[in-house]
């Protein structure tokens, strides 16, 4: 299997990601980007999204560019600064480009956009194990 083709087999397992909307936009090997449209059920008392949904959109697309290079990765820390409340509607991308691969932890930022409005800032730290994807 290629490492493009990896993100794509992820999604289809992946039930949390489908229910919440995320579409693959672009992937290549250490690199994916995936966006999400905000909907109803996603808001919080206040009416805005739940810090979880950019937060969840983030770590997508970390473990999708992580996993690309052919081997299971698995987040082992992540965080994130939420800048801008979003609100039903919002179409937002968060892209995620690991561009080395030297070792078993790999550490990343991820930019959360609304068009190109920095609206969250995740960080992350993988860990690359040994079992090829198949």
């Amino acid at each position: 299997m290629t490492g493009e083709q990896i993100p794509h087999k992820m999604l289809r397992q992946d039930a949390y990601s489908t229910w919440l909307g995320i579409e693959i936009l672009e992937c290549e090997i250490g690199r994916c980007k995936v966006g999400m449209t905000i909907r109803k059920e996603m808001l919080n008392s206040m009416g805005k999204a739940h810090g979880g949904i950019s937060y969840s959109l983030a770590d997508t697309a970390f473990g999708f560019a992580a996993n690309t290079h052919g081997k299971y990765a698995v987040s082992i820390e992540t965080s994130i600064n939420h800048i801008e409340a979003l609100d039903e509607g919002d179409y937002i991308v968060a892209e995620s480009v690991i561009e080395s691969v030297k070792n078993r932890l790999g550490f990343n930022i991820i930019e959360v956009k609304r068009g190109e409005e920095l609206v969250a800032l995740f960080k992350g730290v993988v860990y690359r194990t040994q079992k090829d994807w198949e």
